[in-house]
């Protein structure tokens, strides 16, 4: 099985890699700068990892996506890395697997508030991770489940953290990738699941708050978890969404 994960940042991609010891960079399409980290996961159990740092936001997570799906064929992508969390739902420390990855802010902005895409009669706005997936990871890590929210700037106030969530109520987490990468692979057929580990809660912005290393650290044991059932994941689940 291949599984190709996309973070924003290199201290993101390090923390998945961590997880798994030897790691060799890989040069794709003799591109420049555009190295997959592959790692072989342990075992000889025929799971093989490619790790990208994509850049941040929606549209430089599919481009990057894209990019290395050209490398393929993979069976699963993941979008992970660390993002806000909704209290109390998703605490700082928490892990979180998307039942829905969901584009917050793609729509437009109208006298009587936020109009998504979907209802302005064009595009999409969300994506189903496979059900068992995300319910087998959710076991094997101790995450919790829910909405993750896709943002093009990340919340820094209580009043649009709650305007969020009155549009989400299910909403556990915001990150900035999630959807970019779910588009990408829609396009060529491969399941996603995205994975975050809360650093900070959502809302006002307090820097001194925030624990990104210990939010790495928990990004860095999760994918520790992930072989045994990525390793279970038959094809018949591999369809269900």
């Amino acid at each position: 099985m291949r599984v190709l994960v996309v973070t924003a940042v290199p201290a993101e991609r390090d923390a998945v890699t961590r997880a798994f010891g030897d790691v060799s960079e890989v040069a794709v399409r003799e591109v420049p700068g555009a190295r997959l980290h592959r790692v072989d996961a342990p075992g000889g159990c025929g799971v093989v990892v490619d790790v990208l740092a994509g850049g941040a936001g929606p549209a430089a997570a599919a481009a990057a996506t894209a990019f290395g799906l050209a490398s393929g064929p993979y069976d699963l992508v993941v979008s992970a890395g660390i993002g806000g969390g909704f209290a109390p739902v998703a605490p700082v420390g928490s892990l979180v697997a998307a039942r829905r990855i969901v584009a917050a802010d793609l729509g437009a902005e109208t006298p009587e508030g936020f109009v998504p895409v979907t209802a302005l009669g064009f595009g999409r706005d969300w994506y189903l991770p496979p059900r068992s997936l995300v319910r087998d990871v959710a076991a094997a890590t101790g995450a919790l489940t829910g909405e993750i929210l896709t943002v093009s700037t990340v919340t820094g106030s209580a009043e649009r953290a709650a305007a969020l969530l009155s549009a989400h109520p299910r909403a556990a987490a915001e990150a900035m990738e999630g959807f970019g990468v779910a588009e990408a692979a829609e396009r060529t057929g491969v399941p996603v699941l995205e994975l975050r580990a809360v650093s900070n809660a959502v809302g006002p912005r307090d820097r001194d708050a925030w624990r990104i290393g210990d939010a790495l650290a928990a990004l860095t044991g999760a994918f520790g978890k992930l072989i045994p059932v990525l390793e279970g994941w038959t094809h018949h689940e591999r369809n269900d969404s």
